[in-house]
């Protein structure tokens, strides 16, 4: 599993847990992989999911998805 994968399949499945539904944490997901692809680094050591999980909550909540 390479990063990328990780980080899309983990965080579809943070935010459906969050109470988002199916489309609202596939397009989260999707933005959270592209801020990882653009990010040259964690705003933390060691923190780059938490920082793709914020984006893609802040995207999610702009679908406007939540259960």
């Amino acid at each position: 599993m390479t990063p990328i994968d990780f980080i899309h399949k983990n965080v579809t499945t943070e935010l459906i847990k969050f109470g988002y539904d199916q489309n609202a944490a596939m397009t989260g997901a999707d933005m959270a992989v592209e801020h990882y692809r653009r990010c040259s680094q964690a705003s933390r050591k060691g923190r780059i999911f938490d920082d793709c999980l914020y984006i893609a909550k802040q995207w999610a909540g702009k679908q406007k998805g939540k259960k």
